[in-house]
């Protein structure tokens, strides 16, 4: 996808996205056989639900139906929600990921698993998992000295009401 078309896309998407309440994360198209694709990602602080991408993928393909943008070839439009393993990149993918594990990789030394605490401007405030019956240990990392983070996948967290009782 060309800048110029990326640009132009991203023009059109993005009002019809904040306007539902979400951001826009991706934009992607690519090619399945003699069609495109046209994948649109969204995500808001209380996570997106079936019922929002249907509603938003009936906005967007009633705006791209009356603009060119996507030329006069066949396409298939997708809207959905970031995946439980999506990087996290922006500051807001951090604040969403709060009370999470995730799998953080630096610029610089090793990498390691956290729960994510707090978040701010500047950086996160982690609990790192105790091994072999130590206590869990506070960190903070700055975003500027992290490379790639990702939410890690629990099955067997309890929940703090089931820890409570």
């Amino acid at each position: 996808m060309s800048t110029t078309h990326s640009e132009r896309l991203r023009g059109l998407l993005e009002p019809l996205v904040s306007a539902k309440g979400l951001d826009l994360e991706e934009i992607e198209v690519s090619r399945a056989g003699r069609r495109r694709v046209l994948r649109i990602v969204v995500d808001s602080d209380d996570g997106v639900d079936l019922d929002a991408c249907a509603e938003l993928s009936r906005t967007i393909s009633t705006a791209l139906d009356e603009t060119d943008v996507m030329g006069e070839d066949e396409y298939q439009l997708e809207v959905t929600s970031p995946g439980a393993d999506r990087p996290l990149t922006e500051r807001r993918h951090y604040v969403r990921a709060v009370g999470r594990l995730a799998k953080i990789q630096f610029h610089e030394g090793d990498d390691f698993v956290a729960r994510v605490l707090a978040v701010d401007e500047e950086g996160l405030d982690l609990e790192v998992p105790g091994v072999k019956g130590r206590k869990p240990t506070a960190r903070r990392v700055e975003f500027a000295s992290i490379a790639k983070a990702r939410v890690e996948l629990e099955f067997n967290r309890k929940d703090k009401k089931e820890e409570e009782a």
